[in-house]
Order: structure tokens, then sequence, then C-alpha cells
């Protein structure tokens, strides 16, 4: 199921890093590495944003496990306005909530798809921005796009 992400460089570019802990390192690791993880129980449900597994019972805690990398846009707004210098050169941008194959919602940049392009459903697939060492941050592109 799961397939080879591509990530690109954006180490001092100005793109914020996320605070990671131990619980969302996998997380932002695995991304770094080319690879898309979520949580997943032993019953095959999905979570995200990465919780401590200590906190489910023993025979229910989650593992991160390869995920498809691909969704749909779920919803969506345009960004027109914005303070920090590298959302500022890329206005107008969309950030988007992507509802993934396996059903878990996350929210992120739609890149490489023109502003007036995106709609509720469009296809799309992830790929990691490197923004620290060891650390790459989820954004989606159109799927099967360049």
């Amino acid at each position: 199921m799961s397939t080879a992400v591509d990530v690109v460089d954006a180490i001092d570019t100005g793109l914020p890093v996320p605070e990671v802990d131990a619980v969302s390192r996998p997380f932002f690791e695995a991304l770094d590495r080319g690879e898309f993880v979520l949580q997943r129980f032993p019953d095959g449900r999905w979570q995200h944003y990465p919780r401590p597994p200590e906190m489910y019972p023993p025979d229910d805690r989650p593992d991160f496990a390869p995920a498809s990398g691909r969704g749909t846009v779920h919803t969506f707004t345009v960004i027109r306005q914005m303070g920090v210098p590298y959302f500022k050169e890329r206005l107008p941008y969309v950030v988007a909530i992507v509802e993934t194959e396996e059903g878990v919602r996350l929210m992120g940049s739609i890149t490489d798809v023109p502003v007036d392009e995106v709609h509720i459903g469009l296809e799309v697939e992830v790929y990691g921005v490197r923004v620290a060492e060891g650390i790459a941050v989820p954004f989606w592109r159109r799927h099967g796009g360049d």
C-alpha cells in the first residue's frame, strides 16, 4: 500500500519548523526518508495526529504503518495575506484538509495546482518538505502530477 514519497529541501528558507516530540517524531522522520506513515491500530483503524500508544490498552495500541499518501480535498481556503516571508512570497496559496484513503484528515498546503483549480474532491498525493535535518512536513499536489 505504501508508495515512495518525494522530498524537497526547504531548510533555511524560513518555512516554520513544527514542534516535534517523541510521539510525533516517527511521522516527521519517516516523511523525511520518503515514507508516509500514519498510526494504525491492530484492528486496522487509522488515526492522525500521533498519540502516545501507552494511552490505549496493551492489546489495542497503534503503531506507525505505511500509508498510501493519497487522498482527496475535504475542504480548503485560499490564503491571500500572510506576514511570514516564506508564505508571503507564494501568495495566493491554498491550505486544505485532505482526507486520506485511510480515512484520516491532515491539513497542509496544496501546491502545483492553480488556486482556481482546487476544489473539494480533488485527488491529491503527499510529498515531504524538509524543514530541518531529519524533519519533513506534508504538502499536497494533484495526484499523478509532476
